[in-house]
This record gives structure tokens, C-alpha cells and sequence, in this order.
């Protein structure tokens, strides 16, 4: 069975910045993609940035130059840093990862960690 874990949420002043973490926990064989979404009240879910297992990342044009997507060498954790978070950011932030077990397939979510961005 696998767990995506994510950590790193909070309150923060417009112009701060916070640093989340997603990882994967169990028997992994490879990772195909882990990427981070995010849901606004009222909103729909939308796609923040993706890193491929080969390195290659995707942001949506509202986060660029601002948020930075990364794992570690096990290609089993992924971060996303935030920076100059503006009050546009508040939502929650979910991790999602598709993953190949030694049994299959796998993609799933994350519970989502709340990042509020306010004054």
C-alpha cells in the first residue's frame, strides 16, 4: 500500500514564503509523475507544477518564477517552495503522485495541507 503525506502548510504575510513536502511511502518500484494541486474556495481544483521521474517540471503560469518544484534523490518526495506568496495563493494544497508497484499501478492524493496567505 501506498501513503502520500503532505506537510508544510500555514498562515503566512503576503510576500512570505513556506515550503511544502509530499512524500511516498511504500513498497515503490517507480515514479512517473508527483506533482502539487491546489483548491480555493469556491474554486475548482487546479494544477500548481508536476515533476516528471526524469526531472522535467510544468507550472501554471500564475506561480511561475515564484514557487519551485523539487525531489530528492529516491525520486520518492517532492517539494514545492513557495516564495513571494501573494493572497491569491490561500488554498489547499494536495500532492499527487502516479507510481508503479510491484503489484501495479498506483495514483492517488494526498489529505491536502491549508496555505493561508494574509495580512
Amino acid at each position: 500500500q501506498v501513503q502520500l503525506v503532505e506537510s508544510g502548510g500555514g498562515l503566512v504575510q503576503p510576500g512570505g514564503s513556506l515550503r511544502l513536502s509530499c512524500t511516498a511511502s511504500g513498497s515503490i518500484f517507480s515514479i512517473n509523475v508527483m506533482g502539487w494541486y491546489r483548491q480555493a474556495p469556491g474554486k475548482q481544483r487546479e494544477s500548481v507544477a508536476t515533476i516528471t521521474s526524469e526531472g522535467t517540471t510544468n507550472y501554471t503560469d500564475s506561480v511561475k518564477s515564484r514557487f519551485t518544484i523539487s525531489g530528492d534523490n529516491a525520486k520518492n518526495r517532492v517539494y514545492l517552495q513557495m516564495n513571494s506568496l501573494k493572497p491569491e495563493d490561500t488554498a489547499v494544497y494536495y500532492c499527487n503522485a502516479v507510481l508503479e508497484l510491484s503489484t501495479g499501478w498506483y495514483e492517488g492524493w494526498g489529505q491536502g495541507t491549508q496555505v493561508t496567505v494574509s495580512s
